[in-house]
């Protein structure tokens, strides 16, 4: 399963709908930000997810954590949202 990246410039309902489609066939998902501005959108695409979820019978839960990643050769730090069915 691919990790979803956002960032600062990404379209919510686009990254919303990607999380609902990688949810409905693997029942899990990850979201990974790195930046303030690609944080909040990520939160603000995770709960459009999961009202589209919601509709299709998922009741949905997101658990952040930091993870180190290397960029270009550089270690960022970025959190990463596992998103799992209740």
């Amino acid at each position: 399963m691919n990790v979803i990246k956002v960032s600062g410039t990404s379209r919510t309902s686009a990254v919303a709908g990607a999380i609902a489609g990688v949810f409905r066939e693997n029942k899990r998902a990850e979201v990974q930000a790195i930046g303030a501005i690609a944080v909040n959108q990520a939160v603000k695409a995770l709960a459009l997810a999961k009202s589209y979820l919601k509709e299709d019978g998922y009741d949905i839960f997101f658990v952040p954590e930091f993870v180190d990643v290397e960029i270009d050769g550089k270690v960022r730090t970025a959190i990463k949202f596992i998103v799992e069915a209740r």
